[in-house]
């Protein structure tokens, strides 16, 4: 067995019992005098789920001299994702541009009482925004991983054993080709996903989830043509009453989805609505795909545990108000990796939950706290009623907010804009606000018409 012949390279620190030590003072001061573990053999790491974030993790792990094991069950399907990727990931993480589908540079949010705004009129020339097929960017992502020295077993985990000591070895059983196996390693990268069975493997704690259900249509030709480069967001009670419902481009089709925290039992209602919103602009097409996946809400209260960390939507980094997963999962896996690199000085060495969270946690929530919880606020002040999704789509017709949305969204920093135009804006959405809401009960009503039509 693979576990078997890992305990007997590594006698020392994986034994299945904790060591007896005659003096335990010795011991805690042996620790004191020597903090780093040199292992006898490369430290072995073990990221489950092939997604962006396990990917990246897993190349990392490999480049920087990990013995890397790449679980991914089903390497032919992807998660259900509208599949929109920021600018900036296009050249940090070296996506080839034949793998974009659409450049998508025409944007329209469209308000419940059916108000349309266009939203990409600040865009620069270079600019849009890429959608791509999940398959083919976490294929692409898994072959790189692969070529970077980490192995891919295409199996499923059933369970994992985690130990009692410190010195003792994480032990994985999966299923590969109808055979059972197992494998120990030293530390584990959940990146499985929001129903992760390594959190509550560790105990990480539950989190809130939304569902998102989306279709992919083949269009006419002539209406594909129609979203040759244009996105769409409609905002409504009618297709969801928390989140926002979509209409993204494919390269031969259109993804039409929605999703929802408080209302998943009416999640196929919600689907029907949105496509009734589109319907003459979809009328004849075909649907090719239905999917559905659960997306966390909010990150778990545990991250890391012991030697296991969590990276992408199994920890829970997915941002409220726009619901952007791919490139945090993708930037929390590359992150994680590395801080085990430097922790492990490429592998010499053996790591703690200490220095998991000190390389790992602290700079990722150091980097992107503070845009979780923006986002977080502001989903709470324009996703609450329409009324205030009516202010929201007012605001967006504002061409400083716009500039300000795509240079937060493209490029992944909070923008720093013009004091002035700032205090406009925030005296502009009071206003919005308070007039929206003045026309409430209005827009509120025709939701309702269109709810009890559906």
């Amino acid at each position: 067995m693979a576990a078997q012949t890992y305990l007997q390279l590594h006698p020392l620190r994986c034994l299945p019992f904790p060591l007896k030590i005659q003096n335990p003072q010795n011991q805690t001061h042996h620790f004191k005098q020597k903090p780093r573990n040199p292992v006898v053999c490369k430290l072995r790491v073990a990221v489950i789920g092939g997604g962006p974030a396990g990917s990246s993790a897993a190349e990392a792990l490999a480049t920087g001299g990990i013995e890397t094991f790449l679980f991914e069950r089903s390497p032919a399907t992807a998660k259900p994702c509208g599949g929109a990727i920021p600018l900036c990931m296009l050249d940090e993480f070296s996506i080839p541009l034949n793998l974009i589908d659409r450049r998508v540079t025409q944007m329209r949010i469209v308000s419940p009482s059916n108000l349309v705004v266009d939203f990409g009129k600040t865009l620069k020339p270079h600019e849009f925004i890429a959608m791509l097929r999940r398959e083919v960017l976490d294929s692409f992502l898994r072959q790189r991983a692969e070529s970077s020295g980490a192995t891919l077993l295409k199996a499923l985990v059933t369970n994992l054993v985690v130990p009692t000591s410190t010195r003792e070895p994480y032990v994985i059983h999966y299923t590969m080709d109808n055979c059972q196996h197992q494998l120990a390693v030293d530390v584990i990268i959940g990146a499985d996903g929001a129903n992760s069975r390594v959190a509550k493997s560790i105990k990480a704690g539950n989190y809130t989830t939304a569902i998102a259900f989306q279709e992919r249509i083949k269009l006419p030709e002539d209406k594909m043509g129609y979203y040759e480069n244009l996105a769409e967001m409609y905002i409504g009670n009618d297709v969801s009453p928390d989140f926002y419902a979509w209409v993204f481009p494919k390269c031969d089709h259109v993804a039409v989805g929605t999703g929802t925290v408080c209302s998943k039992s009416n999640i196929k209602s919600l689907q029907h609505a949105i496509r009734t919103r589109v319907k003459p602009k979809i009328e004849g097409g075909k649907v090719i795909k239905v999917e559905a996946h659960p997306i966390p809400e909010h990150p778990r209260p545990v991250r890391v545990r012991g030697r296991v960390a969590l990276v992408g939507d199994a920890a829970g980094y997915v941002t409220k108000c726009s619901g952007e997963g791919i490139y945090f999962a993708a930037k929390s896996g590359r992150i994680c990796g590395e801080a085990i690199v430097k922790a492990s000085e490429g592998g010499e060495n053996m790591i703690n939950e200490d220095d998991l969270k000190r390389e790992y946690l602290r700079k990722w929530d150091d980097k992107y706290f503070t845009t979780f919880k923006f986002l977080d606020v502001l989903q709470k002040v324009f996703y609450g009623n329409n009324a205030a999704r009516e202010a929201l789509v007012e605001l967006c017709g504002d061409e400083y907010v716009q500039r300000m949305t795509f240079d937060s969204y493209l490029y992944k920093n909070l923008a720093s804009g013009n004091r002035w135009e700032d205090a406009k804006m925030v005296m502009n959405t009071i206003s919005s606000l308070v007039r929206c809401n003045i026309m409430g009960r209005e827009v509120e009503a025709s939701a309702q018409k269109i709810l009890s039509r559906v």
